[in-house]
Parts: structure tokens; sequence; C-alpha cells
């Protein structure tokens, strides 16, 4: 038995190839690009089978009788007992040309050419998409009925098959089958396709949510989902039937599933949120078309909504099919079926499946470098306050990971030691001793960075001041609030203002402030510290509305409490769980690596969440925490050299301290 294969090589066609070369005696001719002859062994080692049984055939779709060569015609001539269609653009995201040269002119042509070599039975590989927006039931006897075949992926599967049914003077049958997803058994996929667009939604929800969670998902209507292994064991078995020229069969699943169940089965299957209330998208039908038209044709309302699609990797056509109004009858495949053992696989058994391989192969993010050294490597990296702390392991970090390594701080003998550090371990820091809360000497730095790096690539505003000291005791203290506003938020901004027009000229630059946690719970004695973190905070917000097209990014950090010279002189530190420089430098090193707006920790996040539902609740609980702490030596007035006192905790207070690790008291 011969047979003639187009699409052989795609993610349906090799399997189809693979199932009819089972059969003892079988060859196979399938047709191939000239430039796609890479493909023919690959084909081979997949079908595990000799040249002799799979036979490449040169040609090209688009041109009359696939542009197979005369010689070939000729000794193919009679020999095909069938022909299987299949080569066609699957992508609902394709433009219209090429859809239209692919599935209508190329179906034309392959009808030509199975007819000049005299196959004996020409199967059409169509698709349910030829029924259009048919609103209701399609039966696999009707075609011209089908309507709603504006999009180009419909109107062209519809005349694809259209030239079959009138052109074709061999028998015929065509097969539709639903939408294709991978193997049940393996998962096996080779695209994103279909319901896989929703999985980095789905993805996100995990990530953000709990699985106990109730979750809101979309209703609409109803998806026909059919496993690749079902298609192909249905296609090669129907084929082989007497009796089925000019017949139609549906290859789709007999049950079917809303929208919201497809979306609830992959949740369930991905471990996310389960979806318990569902919003119907057939709402938005009772929007007038012309009042959806009028806000599409406003740009920042399209901005924003390609904006989202993007980010969710939603092709802009998705939403249109959400309450696709179809159903499929299939009562002919059903009977061609019985008795075969070959039937549709529940969606529910092997959801799992495919969601485990779609996030072992073919999540997007398997494909980015996220490790620090893909992230920075060969990258100019500038870290303030990069001679000691936090800033001095962040260092470490980055030039570890291959970045151009630039620190600056005040003090030139602290820059000394953290470069011979730096080149003790094999790499290098480029030092510049500079203090940014001044504005000139903070120019002339930046103009120096500009002229002997051309700018950086990853900023990290890290160099400050903190001041711990209650209200009462700062009455007659301003400069503790201009001081470190000049350096906490005004020093920032003159570094950021000075690198940003470097980062919008190359498109591309990354921002990094380190924040503080005390602004998302508002911690008492820390009032100029906090305040100047929240400034930096508001205009980074501001910035980052400002830069999002422009390919700069910026991610505050919250930071908790970290064990650094900084804190040191207060004394009731000491026996408080803090974070390591080094566990801050991982934080900062993953901001850079994935870019979130914010980093927090939980209970940062829980701090500020307190104070946004039940604000005197929050006040309460401060207050409380503000009266159990007493203030450092040096708040009270103590001047260098007198002896300090030795704090003095109750057990309340220290059972505090170990609860809310990272929070300042």
């Amino acid at each position: 038995m011969h047979y003639f294969v187009t699409g052989a090589t795609g993610f349906i066609g090799k399997r189809l190839v693979k199932k009819l070369l089972e059969r003892k005696g079988t060859v196979v001719h399938f047709l191939v690009r000239e430039a796609s002859q890479d493909k023919v062994r690959a084909l081979r080692d997949f079908c595990g089978v000799s040249a002799a049984r799979l036979l490449p055939v040169q040609g090209n779709l688009i041109e009359p009788k696939l542009g197979v060569s005369a010689a070939d015609i000729k000794q193919l001539k009679g020999q095909i007992q069938h022909f299987y269609h299949l080569a066609a653009v699957y992508d609902l995201g394709a433009d219209e040309a090429s859809q239209t040269q692919i599935n209508v002119e190329g179906t034309r042509n392959t009808v030509a050419f199975a007819k000049a070599i005299e196959a004996g039975h020409f199967h059409h590989v169509s698709s349910i998409a030829a029924a259009g927006l048919y609103e209701g039931v399609f039966r696999e006897d009707m075609f011209d009925e089908a309507e709603g075949l504006d999009h180009p992926y419909f109107l062209t599967k519809h005349e694809s098959e259209k030239i079959v049914r009138q052109e074709c003077k061999l028998p015929w049958t065509v097969y539709r089958p639903a939408m294709v997803v991978g193997d049940s058994q393996s998962g096996e996929m080779d695209k994103i396709d279909g319901p896989y667009y929703f999985f980095k939604l789905i993805q996100r929800m995990r990530q953000l949510l709990p699985p106990w969670m109730p979750s809101i998902g979309l209703e609409g209507g109803r998806v026909n989902i059919v496993p690749v292994d079902f298609v192909v064991n249905a296609l090669a078995a129907i084929s082989q039937q007497k009796d089925i020229s000019g017949k139609c069969y549906h290859l789709v699943d007999p049950v079917g599933y809303r929208v919201g169940d497809v979306l609830d089965i992959f949740s369930k299957a991905a471990h996310a949120p389960k979806m318990n209330v569902f919003v119907n998208a057939a709402l938005l039908g009772f929007i007038p078309r012309s009042i959806t038209k009028g806000l599409m044709a406003l740009a920042p309302v399209r901005r924003v909504r390609n904006a989202v699609m993007k980010d969710l990797g939603l092709p802009e056509d998705m939403l249109t099919f959400v309450n696709y109004p179809t159903r499929f009858d299939c009562r002919d495949t059903l009977a061609a079926l019985k008795g075969s053992g070959i039937e549709c696989p529940n969606l529910r058994d092997y959801a799992w499946r495919l969601w485990d391989y779609w996030e072992r192969h073919l999540d997007p993010e398997l494909h980015i470098d996220h490790s620090l050294k893909g992230t920075v490597g060969g990258k100019v990296v500038l870290v303030t306050g990069g001679s000691s702390g936090i800033g001095l392991a962040a260092a470490h970090k980055f030039a570890e990971a291959g970045a151009i390594t630039l620190i600056c701080g005040r003090d030139q003998d602290k820059l000394d030691a953290a470069c011979a550090e730096a080149k003790a371990k094999g790499y290098r820091f480029i030092a510049y001793a500079v203090d940014i809360a001044e504005e000139a000497p903070c120019k002339a730095f930046v103009q120096q960075v500009m002229a002997e790096h051309g700018g950086v690539d990853f900023l990290i505003n890290n160099a400050g001041r903190s001041i711990r000291r209650a209200i009462e005791s700062s009455y007659d203290r301003m400069h503790d609030f201009e001081r470190t506003m000049q350096l906490n938020y005004f020093g920032s901004l003159r570094v950021t203002m000075g690198f940003l027009p470097g980062m919008v000229a190359k498109h591309k630059g990354h921002v990094v402030n380190i924040s503080s946690i005390g602004v998302l719970t508002n911690a008492p004695r820390f009032s100029a510290y906090v305040a100047s973190k929240a400034a930096l905070d508001a205009w980074t917000r501001c910035a980052s509305s400002e830069y999002a097209d422009q390919g700069i990014s910026f991610t505050t950090i919250n930071m908790p409490l970290v064990r650094t010279p900084m804190i040191a002189p207060t004394k009731i530190y000491n026996n408080v769980p803090t974070l390591a420089p080094e566990e801050a430098a991982d934080m900062i090193a993953q901001a850079c690596i994935f870019k979130p707006v914010r980093v927090a920790t939980r209970l940062g996040i829980f701090g500020q969440v307190l104070h946004a539902l039940v604000p005197r609740v929050a006040q309460i609980v401060m207050n409380t925490s503000f009266r159990m702490f007493p203030d450092s030596t040096a708040a009270k007035g103590a001047k260098p050299g007198d002896k300090a006192d030795k704090p003095k905790l109750s057990a309340e207070a220290v059972a505090l301290q170990q609860m809310m690790r990272g929070i300042h008291f």
C-alpha cells in the first residue's frame, strides 16, 4: 500500500505517517520543500523506518501541481492508493495573505496534483473552523450553512474545503478535527495554541494565590478540544473504511466543554486556585458594537488592551472567540469508530499531562536565561553605597556574575578595602569616591561615568541614611529630616535622573531603589527615614508610568531590617532577628533578573494591608510597639564617648522582636 502525505513533518502529520507505517509493507511518500530537506532524516528517525519506506518528494504547496517535477509525477502515477492533505496554516494570528495562499491556493494545487498522479482516494483534513461562527449544532452533513466567516482563519478553512467538494474529481473524504492539543498519554505538543494561551495566566494565579483561595473565571461559549493521538488514530481508522466517499467526519469530543469549565480543569491540573465564580463573557454582547468600536478607536484604550494581552501572552483575536457559539454533532464519526476501541478521552483525565508538558517544555520563561550571569554579564551595574553592608554584598554578586561593577561611596578607605577584597576573589570593582547628597559632586560623578562607561545598564540606589529617633525628641532637630531627605531622596534622584537620558537613548535600563519595610508598616521612631523612602517610592511609581514604553523599568525593594553598620549604634538590635547582607543582596539580584514592580516580605505586605483595611487597629499596634522599645542613647542626646546604657527589654518586647523579623522597632 502506497500513501502520499502533505504536511508530513507537522505536529499531526508526522504522527499520521508513523501510524500508517505500522502496517506491514506500507510505503509513504511525502511532500518536502527544498529548504526543508533536513526534516527528512528527523521524520525517518521519528518513525523508526528505513529510507526505502519513507520517500520524500520535492515540491512546494504554493506552486501549480505542488511544483513536483514531471519525472516524479510520472513515477507516482497510479501508485498512490490514499492521499492525505494536512498541510495548512493552523494559526489564528497568521496574516490573511499567507492563510489564503496556503489554505486556499495550496489546497487547489494539491487537488490538481492528486488528480495528476491518479490517486485512489483524497483525504482532506479540514477543521471545525469551516463552520465559522454558526449559531447552534453543526452536523457532519452541513457545509453551506456556515456563517460568521469574517475572520480569515474561518474563511480560508471553509474555502479550502469548498475546493475539495467542488473541484476534486477523485473520491474524497473530509475530516474536521476540533482544537488539537497535546498527546493524551505524553502531553507532547509542539507549540502554544488554543487553550495553551491561558496557561501563563493560570500560572501567575498559582504564583500569587494559594490553591484554596476561590477565584473568578471567565465563562463563555463551548470549546471543543481533542488530543492529537485521538485525531491521528481516528483519521487512520476511518480513512481505511469503505463507503466513506463524499462524507465528512467531525473528529471532536462528543462531550464538549464551556470555556469556564476548560479554564477550571486546567487550573486544577496546575494546582492553581479553583475558579468558583464565573463572569459570563456573553454579557459583553449587550454592549452595542458601535460603542466597543468607538472605545477601541481611542489610542489609550487600545494601548492598555494591547499591553495587557501582550503581558498575558494572548493573541489579539483570542477574546473574539471566547463566546464561540457552535456545537458539533459527531454521530457518523462515532458510528465509524464503533468497535475499534478508539474514542476521545475525557479532558479531565489528561489535562495534567498537557499542563506538565507545557510547564517543562513550552513555557516561554524557559527560554529566558534567569541566571544573574545571563542578566548582567558584560553589563554596567552601578551600586551606590557599595563600600559596605548591603551595597558591598550586592556588588560582589554582580562582579561574580561577570558585570562591569561600579561602586561609589564617601569614604575612600572603605572603597579601597572593598576593591582589595574583590581583587582577592578574582574580580574587580571600579570605585568612585563621591557624596551623592551634594549636587555638584554628584553631577560630576555622573558625567565621569557617562564618559568612561557610556552610562549604566542597571542602577542600584542603595546609598542611604537611617535615623532612629522619636518625633518628641526631634523638635529642635530639623536637620535630621533634611539630611535623610538629601541622601535618601534627592541623592537617589540626582543619580537616577543623571543616567535616565542615556537609558532612554538606548531604550533599555533597570533601576532598583532600596526602600524600607518601614514605608509599608509606618514604623514609629523612623519618621525622617520612612518619609524620605516614601518620597522615593512615590517618585518611582510616577517614573514607572512615564517610562513604561521606553524600555526602562523600576523595582522598589521594601527591604526589611538588615544587619549592617548602619544599625550598629542601636544596641537593642544586637539580639533582633535580621537579614544578613548576603540575603539582602539576593533580593537585589532577583529584582534585576525578573524586574518586578515591587519586592517585599509577607510581613511587610501584611502591614500595608493592615494599614489600608483597619488603619486605627494598625495605629494601635504600632503605638504599642513604640512604647515597648526605648530610644537609643544617641537619640536621647548622648555624645560620643559617653557610656552607653545597656538596653533593657521586657519579655513581651523580646517576644515581639522574634515574631516580627525585619521590622524596625
